[in-house]
């Protein structure tokens, strides 16, 4: 039976294949942000139904909300996918980066869901959390936080709502998508800031180009989204990856070792470098 399903994120990576999948015999509205992306996203299919938002305007979300409350009655799945990643040291990221980051991966979600929530009574939500919810990950630390902060909230939500909804965080590891280039041209400006911390800064962006390129494949994710929309009884998260494991088994460990292990790697980092540019004999 064909169902509809509500995708933000659209325009690439986990959302833009997470449309292509579902829209093969549902209807899908699919969330994006710029122009060119809503005129590509349409062609995917007649069964996709573009639609603009952007998680960071008030405005924005409430008329996205309106428009598909006016196209439909019935949810079946909402999937927030959309997401962005602040990147930098912490004690340079400005309060307005910080702000950029929770209410794109926080904030606008939780606004574009009660929008919805009449429609989706019944059905579920699925949101496209991150194995970062586990733990806090050196210098991306506003992404590991607002996806934390995003997997409390919508929990809370489950546990106080009269509705029959039920809600699941779906939490990848490194999965290869454009996001990792875009972190790097977004964060350009507060990766330049970090003085003193230039060696992790080389480390960082080498990472992220590393995952775009060697990360899994964006299907094992659309796969785990696929047997969690379709359960009859959904856990509450599912994990995709032996990275997203590993992290969810590290977690679980001691805070202060933990934060031994990680200090540990970041001074190898700047030793390395010193060590390299001659600074040490």
């Amino acid at each position: 039976m064909s169902k509809t399903y509500v995708i933000t994120g659209a325009a690439s990576g986990i959302g833009r294949a997470l449309t292509k999948h579902f829209s093969v015999n549902n209807t899908v509205f699919s969330g994006v942000r710029r122009s060119e992306a809503f005129e590509e996203i349409g062609k995917f299919s007649d069964n996709v139904i573009p639609f603009f938002i952007d998680l960071c305007s008030d405005d924005s979300i409430k008329k996205a909300a309106e428009f598909i409350n006016s196209k439909t009655n019935k949810i079946d799945t909402l999937i927030n996918a959309a997401g962005c990643v602040v990147a930098g040291a912490i004690e340079k990221i400005s309060a307005d980066e910080l702000r950029r980051q929770f209410n794109t991966n926080v904030f606008g979600h939780i606004e574009f869901t009660q929008g919805l929530l009449d429609l989706l009574e019944g059905g579920r939500i699925i949101n496209i959390s991150s194995m970062a919810s586990y733990g806090i990950f050196p210098f991306i630390s506003p992404y590991c936080a607002s996806k934390r902060a995003m997997d409390i909230l919508f929990n809370s939500m489950l546990m106080e709502t009269k509705r029959d909804i039920k809600i699941i965080s779906v939490k990848p590891g490194v999965i290869a998508t454009p996001l990792w280039n875009k972190s790097i041209d977004q964060n350009r400006a507060s990766i330049k800031d970090c003085c003193g911390y230039e060696a992790e800064m080389e480390y960082m962006i080498k990472n992220a180009d590393k995952n775009g390129r060697v990360g899994a494949p964006v299907q094992s994710v659309v796969e785990v989204v696929a047997k969690a929309d379709s359960a009859r009884n959904p856990k509450l998260t599912y994990t995709v990856g032996k990275d997203a494991l590993a992290a969810r088994c590290v977690s679980k460990l001691p805070q202060t070792l933990i934060n031994s292990i990680i200090k540990s790697k970041v001074r190898k980092l700047s030793q390395n470098k010193s060590e390299k540019s001659g600074g040490v004999n």
